[in-house]
């Protein structure tokens, strides 16, 4: 056996002889001889796990990708060696060969002055042994040292020679000596005694007899002077803990130790440390009363658990943890942080926010005009006119700035970059949005699909405590709905499922009288009822509109129903207002934030600590958590957080989390999955006849049927992945990582919620697959559905306000005589203010927006080596072309007539569940600080000094001062400084070329 390894080895020497070319040809034939004659005998063939690498599939698919399988070439004298060993009675000797390794480095394609310096000081360095420096590990063990086989150390090449290279990727290789009984390689451990850390796509060793192994790395390395341990990284051949090779057992262990961490200390943003919290980092009590707020998670409040930075407690309150504002970076594992392509998407989006929310705060409130849309061409001008020329700035300011290289392309892009663009609610028809069977469409195909549910009773009855909440009952009759049935009777209409309701009564009403106490806002707990007509589309017949008992009242609960003449059209579309505002929170609150992103997280955070990345389920998993940790974190950090974005822009205000928080007690994992989802709402009834098991009871539900495409493309691939690796049941149990990685999601991630009877339990490959799916459906199709149509239909505010400041008024109200005398300019002013709806068109625009580097169903970075088992490749192959049948489908159901949800004069298709999409247009961002110094050039120095009161409630960054040194090229921060009459030295910055490089 000993005389196997040493061929296996030498067989896959990669360095060329230094022979003539005649002589390397007569050495090629001898390294075949040899490898032939070997072969033949059956116990030296490579083992199976190694050999399902190579299916035929997928050894065809390299072909066409191009990929060339290394030929191995030996020297003359391990020919001669290696025949002379198999003379019987000689003695085997281990013969020492080469392997190469060829890594490939990502580069950050922007680099500040400070990472040139400290680049080309590793550079230098290189030349005196701070370098990079690798070892390969054998999947065996050896009997020596009792530990893994290990080869020499080996230093990357060319890194000093490498280090102006500008592009992306940069590839680097290495040469490893090892023996020839060394085995298969299946880990790799990376020092970087470098001064900076790098980041690390891929490594691929070439050499050995099983072919290539690819390490798919995607990680940042650090600096041993910050990290002194080394990185360990494995093979792409995925294991259960069972199946673990002898050699790599320990470093298994050691890695899912060292990402746990220890629970205590500060994280410092170079960590790679999972751990858990509760979310005590939303307010600021250090600021004052008013940005207190209460910690989420725990017996009172529960809550889902978040990633645990460490950071240390407030100084008036010990139980709530200091925050970390923009726009200094708050801590997720390193690997979390976003690439530099969503960094840049993300930045350019903020950027454009910035300038867009920061003019109509100009306009408002420097000029001292009103802060209220005038009319609707108000609105209409967000889209059509530069902002600037409504501010009344001339183009002629651009060329008073003292860089002429940039003005021109201010001057060029500028007008874009002022505009808001178009909605597309209003590309097809501009009044669609006033239609009520737009309304109801919206419903059912719009970016809020999944609340709506079937009245299965009559009037709907509350489910909140009467004592506290008033009578349960509903202020609906039948009077109210019984003409616009098309001749049914209610109970016919319920038994043919004709009745549909939002019922958003319940989640609101227990915060109403808090709510309406808040300065600028007003609301109700909505019922809407609609009715499913012939053609298959629904219509709303009636709004009930309900406010707190507090006293006798006759307005607690008031009941509106479609316009009869002109004064109840606009009642009825004020309270259609009223509803989506309902809809908006609810959608933002409890359907996005707290389904797809917060419920998520421990999910997440638990497959990172217990599950190896050498597991199968991980390396299923892991494309759908990408980034998740990141965004949640920034959410806590600008938009959930006290007096953040949306406690600005949503109708709950500062109760905006306490509404999730409540949600939450509500929230059940098993009803999740799309097929569980559609019966608890009863919009679909078991039917094992269909296609999916189920069927729709609106036969055009967009959201549904193309849903339950996708969900069956999931659980099918999915299906496939478990079954392949537990073939039965007791392998699933007997998984100690995979049990811990699901308890660990429930007893810590969800602890609020862990003896709730309602959980799955993981005991077969049925059960697996439902949690997985699950799990993946949420984390892609289902946040698509609910993320990206934000600002195609809420970035016109009159479609979907996202608060409202003006009840519905009655006729003994004083406001009545005010609303009959103009009610288009009523229904405005019970809208969001300028400040308010652009602010929140600012925000959707950007979470809207896909990044460039996005990964979508069926994609995968790296496809062809993500997993080093050729029959999952091969699947994942099957499933990718699966979703791209799928995507033609939903392509031809937009363009089919019959469905009018989704097709119709006006009517838009429904894309939000298409597989793929180009990637969002974002401002470039090197325009919009040069055009808030000319905002400055604008005004006096009076309104200088206003503005920089303003500037710091808009919560951009702790001082404007900081904001301008983040946003601008060092070279002009003394410039403009000095415009806005301040002392350069008078800024509390230490390092104005680390302030930019955060900010970008």
């Amino acid at each position: 056996m000993a005389l196997t390894r040493e061929f296996m080895g030498a067989f896959s020497i990669f360095e060329r002889s230094s022979s003539s070319s005649s002589s390397s040809k007569v050495l090629l034939n001898q390294s075949t001889f040899w490898q032939n004659k070997l072969l033949q005998q059956k116990k030296f063939l490579v083992p199976v796990q190694q050999r399902r690498v190579h299916s035929r599939k997928a050894g065809a698919a390299g072909v066409r990708r191009g990929i060339n399988n290394p030929v191995a070439a030996l020297s003359e004298d391990l020919v001669k060696g290696a025949a002379s060993s198999a003379v019987p009675g000689a003695a085997e000797k281990p013969v020492k060969f080469k392997v190469r390794a060829v890594l490939t480095v990502r580069k950050n394609i922007k680099e500040d002055f400070k990472e040139t310096l400290v680049n080309q000081f590793d550079a230098l360095t290189e030349k005196i042994g701070r370098n990079v420096v690798l070892e390969l590990v054998g999947t065996e063990v050896d009997p020596r040292t009792k530990g893994p086989k290990k080869s020499r150390e080996a230093v990357l090449k060319d890194w000093s020679k490498k280090s102006n290279v500008k592009a992306e990727r940069v590839h680097y290789t290495a040469e490893f000596l090892v023996d020839s009984n060394f085995g298969t390689p299946g880990a790799i451990t990376v020092a970087n005694k470098h001064q900076k850390e790098f980041f690390l796509e891929t490594i691929t060793i070439e050499g050995f007899a099983c072919g290539p192994v690819h390490f798919q790395c995607n990680s940042w390395v650090q600096s041993t002077k910050d990290h002194p341990g080394k990185r360990i990284f494995f093979a792409n051949q995925p294991y259960l803990p069972s199946e673990t090779p002898a050699g790599l057992r320990a470093l298994r262990e050691k890695e899912l130790k060292d990402i746990r961490g220890t629970g205590k200390g500060v994280r410092k943003l170079s960590d790679r440390i999972y751990d858990y919290d509760v979310y005590n980092d939303l307010g600021n009590p250090d600021r004052g009363s008013e940005f207190v707020r209460p910690s989420l998670g725990g017996e009172q409040r529960p809550y889902p658990r978040r990633c645990r930075t460490g950071r240390l407690p407030t100084d008036t309150d010990m139980h709530a943890e200091s925050r970390i504002e923009k726009p200094l970076p708050i801590y997720v594992p390193r690997d979390e942080q976003f690439e530099e392509s969503k960094q840049d998407a993300f930045s350019a989006g903020r950027l454009q926010g910035v300038l867009h929310n920061l003019i109509p705060l100009l306009k408002a409130s420097i000029s001292a005009r009103n802060q209220d849309f005038s009319g609707f061409a108000d609105i209409d001008s967000l889209y059509s006119e530069g902002l600037l020329l409504n501010l009344g700035l001339k183009d002629g300011l651009l060329k008073k700035l003292p860089l002429p290289n940039v003005v021109s392309k201010i001057q060029e892009s500028s007008q874009g970059l002022l505009k808001y663009n178009s909605p597309k609610i209003l590309s097809r028809d501009k009044f669609a949005w006033l239609r009520d069977d737009e309304f109801a469409r919206q419903a059912l195909a719009g970016v809020n699909p999944v609340s709506i549910e079937r009245l299965q009773a009559f009037p709907p009855v509350s489910n909140l405590d009467p004592k506290i909440y008033g009578p349960q009952e509903s202020a609906l009759k039948e009077e109210h709905i019984i003409g616009q049935l098309d001749g049914m009777s209610v109970q016919q209409a319920l038994e043919e499922n004709k009745l549909y309701v939002l019922d958003f009564h319940d989640i609101y009403l227990p915060f109403l009288d808090r709510i309406n106490a808040l300065d600028g806002r007003k609301s109700y707990a909505t019922r809407t009822i609609f009715f499913l007509n012939s053609l298959g589309t629904l219509k709303p017949i009636a709004i009930e509109l309900s406010l707190p008992p507090s006293g006798p009242s006759p307005r607690s609960k008031r009941v509106l129903t479609p316009a009869a003449d002109a004064t109840s059209n606009w009642l009825w579309q004020l309270a259609k207002a009223h509803v989506c505002s309902n809809d908006a929170g609810v959608h933002q609150l409890v359907n996005h934030w707290l389904r797809t992103h917060a419920c998520m997280e421990p999910f997440i955070l638990a497959a990172h600590r217990q599950l190896s990345a050498m597991h199968p389920i991980y390396k299923l998993l892991d494309p759908h958590m990408r980034y998740t940790l990141e965004i949640n974190a920034l959410a806590r950090q600008n938009l959930i957080n006290a007096d953040g974005v949306i406690e600005s822009c949503f109708t709950p205000g500062r109760y905006c989390m306490e509404m999730s928080a409540a949600a939450y007690k509500n929230w059940r994992f098993d009803k999740e999955g799309l097929p569980a989802d559609l019966i608890r709402r009863g919009m679909a009834v078991p039917d094992p006849t269909q296609p999916h098991g189920l069927k729709l009871l609106i036969e055009d539900y967009p959201y549904a049927a193309d849903g339950l495409l996708i969900w069956s493309a999931i659980e099918d691939w999915v299906r496939t992945y478990v079954n392949h690796y537990y073939p039965n049941s007791s392998q699933i149990c007997d998984d100690k990582e995979l049990q811990s990685w699901y308890a660990e999601s429930i007893n810590t991630g969800h602890a609020d919620l862990r003896h709730e009877s309602w959980w799955p339990t993981l005991s077969n490959g049925d059960d697996l697959v439902s949690i997985l799916t699950t799990i993946i459906w949420l984390a892609s199709a289902q946040h698509a559905a609910l993320n990206f149509g934000q600002y195609p239909y809420g970035g016109y505010v009159p479609n979907r306000p996202p608060l409202m400041r003006r009840l519905v008024p009655d006729e003994n109200d004083p406001e009545y005589t005010s609303f009959l005398a103009g009610p288009h300019k009523y229904f405005l002013l019970a809208l969001p203010s300028v400040l308010q709806a652009t602010k929140y068109m600012a925000v959707v625009d950007t979470l809207s927006t896909h990044s460039p580097d996005e990964e979508y169903l069926g994609e995968r970075q790296q496809p062809w080596i993500w997993s080093g088992d050729g029959e999952i490749t091969e699947a994942f192959f099957e499933f990718s072309a699966e979703i791209g049948r799928i995507e033609k489908e939903i392509e031809k159901r937009n363009s089919d007539p019959s469905r009018r949800n989704r097709c119709g004069a006006g009517v838009l298709p429904y894309e939000l569940l298409v597989p793929s999409s180009e990637p969002g247009v974002t401002c470039k961002a090197t325009s919009s600080p040069l055009l808030l110094l000319l905002l400055f050039q604008s005004i006096s120095a009076a309104a200088r000094s206003r503005l920089l009161q303003l500037l710091s409630s808009l919560a951009l960054c702790s001082s404007y001062a900081c904001f301008l040194q983040s946003a601008l090229p060092l070279a002009c921060c003394n410039h403009v400084l000095n415009l806005i009459d301040m002392d350069p030295h008078d800024v509390d910055v230490e390092d104005k070329a680390d302030w930019y490089k955060r900010w970008n």
